[in-house]
């Protein structure tokens, strides 16, 4: 018997600091190497937080919230009956598709109660599987799970995507309504979304923006997420290596006592995809995030909870989620919360993270059409280099794709659900969100193009901010907006271009610069 994943702290680290390495990107079969490479990840994470401890001895730190150590899953007992996915007439020769072979031996393995689902060295190409409750799917060394290049092989199922429910393609992994599963080992997962990627480009340059249709292209371009973990308790993903996703990486939706840890996710290979999030938290609760390191072409990590009318309607919140130790490289945000919203977001804790040319820090984004609520965040002991915006906050974001507009010629009685949903109007009172009670601390941030790019709304103010111990290096300053009771201590902003923050229409912004 084996048991999920027990959340550790501290131990765990000084475990891994025992492996000793460069960190040059692995072979993704290779055992030792992917050992040294997390071995050496989790020696420079905590160098980190060793830097940032000293440098802060002398400042005053938050506490951690008392919540902290209920995130993540629990403890459950798993059989160690192993059924290989060859013995239901998988072959893994990257050619022959396996869905209905590894479907098999995850149906067998759960009729019997549960056990560990493995696979001999190779290569499997595969659609849309479902792992099922007391089940160790394991991706063990030299097998790789290739994500088929069809949408077909994608069984379509009821879902929720960028904010609302609707009928999209399954992920290539997919635990649905289950309990107590681990995903994991040293093999990969290969999305190959480059066929996805410019399925979408294609249909949203050539026919739907020339038709005025921006807003719906992104739900009507249906792309396979690589693992959605839905409606489910007590699940852990632990030290997979994915890469190429068609669309979210890893989705986390309606969801509690999850737990992610040690993911590397490289999605910017052979092209930049659009959506390519890293892992993105939604409508879900107890969740830690650990140990991952993302490279992608949009966010990172990211929060949501379900936008405009039907992301009202659902109203789940996202809370109690705590990330750590981990790395941002490429992508839209090292931290996003949004632009989903509806169901408001809450009581997160952030620490140790290093940003690595992700184009902003900090990024709350939302719309006049969202609602909900962003508040009680704290961020501490991050490390930012190259990076566009330190932070930027917007409650009017990427107009085009947030409002929706039926053009001309279209019969509103003939177009599909999903489209009636985004247009169903949100009375301005339950449109506007919300944004308060945010505290930044211990942080160094170096190469930035911009500090600030903060903008509330004049029935909107964003208030109640604290930073504490920043420091900042960046070409210009940029500014903030309908924002009041800041209180920035021991905040340092150097830039080339000599500016400082540009107030407007702010009170209560108080400065206690070194």
């Amino acid at each position: 018997m084996k048991p999920i994943y027990q959340i550790t702290t501290f131990s765990k680290y000084l475990f891994l600091l025992l492996f000793n390495g460069h960190l040059e990107q692995p072979n993704n079969h290779s055992t030792v190497f992917l050992k040294i490479r997390r071995g050496c990840f989790i020696l420079c994470l905590f160098s980190i937080c060793l830097s940032c401890k000293n440098k802060s001895e002398n400042t005053p730190q938050q506490d951690t919230p008392a919540w902290i150590d209920k995130v993540g899953a629990e403890n459950a007992i798993i059989k160690d009956t192993v059924y290989f996915v060859n013995d239901f007439g998988g072959i893994g020769d990257g050619k022959t598709i396996n869905t209905e072979a590894i479907q098999k031996a995850i149906d067998k393995c759960a009729e019997n109660g549960g056990g560990t689902i493995a696979f001999k060295p190779g290569t499997y190409l595969s659609g849309s599987i479902f792992i099922k409750k007391n089940i160790h799917f394991k991706i063990g060394k030299n097998v790789t799970i290739l994500g088929s290049q069809d949408i077909n092989d994608y069984k379509e199922i009821d879902t929720r995507v960028a904010g609302i429910e609707m009928k999209w393609p399954a992920a290539l992994i997919n635990v649905s309504n289950q309990e107590n599963v681990i995903i994991d080992g040293e093999g990969l997962i290969d999305g190959q979304g480059k066929v996805f990627w410019d399925y979408y480009w294609d249909l949203r340059k050539n026919e739907y923006e020339p038709k005025g249709l921006r807003w719906i292209v992104d739900y009507d371009a249906k792309r396979p997420r690589t693992i959605l973990i839905s409606d489910s308790k007590n699940i852990a993903l632990k030290d997979l290596n994915i890469q190429k996703a068609g669309f979210w990486t890893v989705h986390v939706l309606y969801s509690e006592k999850i737990t992610v840890d040690g993911l590397i996710i490289k999605n910017n290979i052979g092209g930049h995809g659009p959506s390519t999030d890293g892992i993105d938290i939604d409508s879900s609760k107890w969740v830690l995030i650990q140990n991952c390191d993302i490279d992608c072409n949009d966010d990172n990590f990211c929060l949501k909870a379900g936008r405009d009318w039907d992301g009202q309607r659902v109203n789940r919140p996202t809370e109690y989620v705590v990330i750590r130790n981990c790395i941002a490289r490429k992508g839209a945000g090292l931290f996003t919360l949004g632009s989903e919203t509806a169901g408001s977001i809450r009581h997160v804790y952030v620490s140790n993270i290093k940003g690595l040319g992700t184009s902003n820090g900090l990024n709350i984004k939302s719309a006049l059409t969202r609602g909900g609520t962003v508040e009680d965040i704290s961020l501490q002991n991050i490390q930012m280099d190259s990076v566009k915006t330190f932070v930027k906050i917007s409650m009017n974001w990427n107009p085009s794709y947030s409002y929706s507009k039926l053009p001309e010629g279209y019969d509103i009685d003939s177009i599909p659900i999903h489209w009636k949903k985004l247009l169903k109007e949100v009375p301005a009172s339950k449109g506007i969100p919300t944004f308060k009670n945010i505290s930044l601390s211990n942080i160094d941030v170096k190469g930035a193009e911009k500090a600030m790019n903060v903008k509330g709304l004049e029935n909107s103010i964003i208030e109640n901010i604290s930073l504490n111990d920043v420091h900042i290096e960046a070409k210009t300053a940029g500014g903030i907006s309908y924002s009041k009771d800041w209180n920035l201590e021991n905040v340092s902003i150097k830039t080339e271009d000599k500016s400082e923050i540009t107030l407007n229409n702010t009170e209560g912004i108080h400065f206690n610069t070194p």
